[in-house]
């Protein structure tokens, strides 16, 4: 007891803004490749049940070649991601700190590391309410050495959602927006309040403009309607592009060139012109996400080698924005707007680049422009088309009387080619 005291003070250390939002960010510099996603489905966003049997598969890789102990709990946290103000014990049934004991050393690669791998949650450790998580990964059972967090959801199917995806009524967004209309049947709760709901909405997992404390705009008996203007009106976007390098053997259709003399290897990406002027084309995509796999090895997880990719985004007049920064967006990137994402502008290339150290795989990413912190606009990069595939996630939220923590009551996927509504 006296040595778990001292783990939850050093716990709370490592959270020194505790009431401010908690972010999914990689805090050491060595770690690589992290995954969190539905059992054998890398394409979704980690959601799982309240007491049911699915599990999250979580992947991730650090630099080197010695093994180390690495531990994770969870932090609950409100609709906002704000920490709930309560104790583990009373929303972990089992023990607050678990040690990651699957790992394995990377072989036939240039780039040593070392891949550890966990499916969550274990018997030993059970969310024991519905919410917005925190996973926190840590290392040699220091809870002050964060090597990463990473968001994830339990559900507790309570509310029965409907949703559509239709145009925007506003005329000059007609025809390059996506608006979600919703309703939720609140019958099974006894609402003394419409404002004890909220709903928060994602865009293809995005976090950069994630709809959030959506209020319901009118009440007809248990039905709770939410028909906002504006705040649910997302840019449209297009298909994501797309970078295949699964092999540093051959060039795939999006790769410049391999540099196999350095050390990792260097992967020139083709450069990508703007699409804002091009006409809408549908093709298949991931929505953003990322499907670790090489052709090279047997087993992508710890066989897969790392290479430095350049990204190369060329402006439609081939000069830089006076005014606004370029992002590269996607799982790749995390989903937000900031430093680490941000490119630079290549004067004597004449295009924006950003560097990264990736895992081959298949990746998704899209550029945006704006400033970080706030929400990536695709006018200007790629264009925005009301015929856009995209992907909604609807979470619902009710707080209790006298409740301490927002209880998640009801997660609803759309698609908007599937729920469309008809023009």
């Amino acid at each position: 007891m006296k040595y778990f005291f001292f783990w939850c003070v050093g716990l709370l250390c490592a959270f020194p803004l505790w009431s401010q939002p908690q972010e999914e960010k990689v805090s050491m510099k060595s770690i690589g490749s992290v995954q969190f996603f539905l059992q054998n489905n890398p394409t979704t966003l980690p959601i799982i049940e309240l007491n049911a049997t699915s599990v999250l598969e979580l992947h991730f890789d650090e630099w080197g070649k010695v093994p180390r102990n690495f531990f994770y709990t969870f932090l609950l946290c409100n609709a906002d991601w704000s920490p709930a103000q309560l104790t583990p014990f009373d929303y972990i049934r089992g023990f607050q700190q678990n040690r990651i004991g699957q790992y394995r050393v990377s072989s036939l690669t240039r780039t040593p590391y070392v891949h550890y791998q966990a499916n969550l949650p274990e018997r030993s450790a059970l969310p024991s309410r519905s919410g917005n998580y925190l996973l926190v990964v840590y290392a040699d059972g220091d809870p002050q050495k964060i090597a990463f967090t990473k968001r994830f959801w339990v559900v507790d199917n309570q509310l029965t959602v409907f949703a559509q995806v239709q145009e925007p009524f506003d005329i000059s967004k007609a025809r390059t927006h996506q608006k979600i209309q919703f309703e939720v049947n609140a019958a099974k709760l006894s609402l003394a309040s419409p404002r004890q709901i909220s709903v928060t909405v994602l865009q293809n997992g995005r976090w950069d403009n994630a709809r959030t404390g959506l209020q319901p705009s009118f009440i007809r008996g248990n039905q709770l309607a939410f028909n906002p203007e504006s705040e649910t009106v997302f840019p449209a976007g297009k298909e994501y592009r797309w970078l295949d390098f699964q092999s540093f053997r051959f060039l795939s259709d999006r790769m410049a060139d391999i540099d196999r003399t350095q050390d990792p290897v260097l992967v020139a990406v083709k450069p990508d012109q703007a699409r804002g002027s091009l006409r809408y084309a549908y093709f298949r995509d991931f929505n953003g996400f990322t499907q670790m796999g090489t052709t090279d090895a047997p087993n992508p997880w710890w066989q897969g080698d790392y290479g430095w990719v350049v990204f190369n985004f060329v402006p439609a007049n081939g000069k830089a924005f006076p005014d606004k920064d370029v992002f590269l967006l996607g799982a790749l990137s995390g989903n937000l707007l900031n430093d680490s994402t941000k490119m630079q502008w290549n004067s004597e290339k004449m295009v924006y680049q950003k560097s990264l150290l990736l895992k081959q795989g298949y990746y998704n990413y899209c550029y945006a422009t704006g400033k970080p912190g706030l929400p990536g606009e695709s006018q200007w990069t790629e264009g925005d088309h009301w015929e856009t595939e995209n992907e909604y996630h609807l979470f619902v939220y009710y707080r209790s009387l006298g409740g301490r923590h927002d209880e998640l009551l009801a997660v609803k996927t759309i698609n908007s080619l599937r729920d469309r509504l008809p023009r």
